[in-house]
């Protein structure tokens, strides 16, 4: 099949600066709507991914989002909040972008057209087979991510990817390609916009289902998250106020001593066992 670029297809509206705002916002809000369809879409080949990873990451393996631009930013975003979210080491969730951390901010020249940079990358961190590589691409042509792909694939570590094209050169190197297909962008090519909030809507899902799958939701509850600041602590010790009937000084005191809520959770069950 021909690979066409509906990323870098014409908008569906036109003469966009001479339109009010409201009907812009309104607009983009309706584009917008079709971007958990597409997601929706998507949810078998995200399931094939997720239930791959889980054993992996329960064996000692990591996930690496590797990606250029918007797309790479939103994979670092996705693999720092983990840490806090869930309590994992940041060793467990990996964001490589382009052109290192200047580019979290700053554009770096040339930084995604550089197709062995991803993989010398991932060599650093000692990559082995029970890794697992996503390439974030909207395009699916980001040459960084593309080559770190192939060199993964061609040594037996599972790939997969998100992209808003079908039948990219990217997803002909994924193991478990998700081509989450949103359709032109309201600005035209701006793919910080329906592609970028479908990738986050899909991050969100695969890192959410494995730390789930690896027990690090209790019930609905981030018991495992850091307590780096006072909502975060009163938070912690609502839950354990719901579990445990304590009152909220004793809640409180517990939670502080033993750092998160599920530990202070398995504390007062072994004192009560010994009582």
């Amino acid at each position: 099949m021909e690979f066409i670029k509906i990323t870098e297809q014409p908008s569906l509206y036109n003469d966009l600066e001479k339109k009010p705002i409201g009907e812009i916002l309104q607009e983009i809000n309706a584009e917008d709507h079709k971007v958990a369809d597409a997601v929706e879409r998507s949810i078998p080949q995200i399931e094939k991914l997720v239930s791959q990873i889980i054993p992996r990451v329960k064996k000692g393996g990591r996930i690496f989002y590797m990606g250029a631009g918007t797309s790479g930013r939103l994979g670092v975003l996705d693999a720092s909040e983990i840490p806090p979210t869930f309590g994992m080491p940041p060793t467990v969730v990996i964001g490589l972008i382009a052109g290192g951390d200047t580019a979290l901010r700053n554009p770096v020249e040339n930084a995604e057209d550089d197709t062995k940079r991803g993989w010398e990358e991932l060599q650093q961190y000692n990559i082995n087979t029970k890794d697992t590589v996503i390439g974030i691409a909207a395009s699916g042509t980001t040459p960084y991510v593309i080559g770190a792909m192939h060199e993964a694939r061609k040594n037996g570590i599972l790939t997969g990817c998100i992209t808003s094209n079908p039948n990219s050169p990217m997803a002909t190197e994924a193991d478990i390609p998700i081509e989450m297909i949103v359709g032109p962008e309201y600005v035209t090519g701006s793919s910080r916009m329906k592609s970028g909030t479908g990738q986050k809507m899909i991050l969100n899902m695969i890192s959410t289902a494995v730390m789930i799958g690896l027990g690090r939701v209790k019930g609905n509850k981030m018991v495992n998250m850091q307590l780096t600041n006072q909502k975060l602590i009163d938070r912690g010790t609502r839950m354990l106020i719901d579990e445990l009937h304590l009152n909220y000084g004793e809640a409180q005191s517990l939670l502080l001593l033993h750092g998160s809520v599920e530990k202070a959770i398995e504390a007062f069950h072994n004192e009560d066992e010994l009582t």
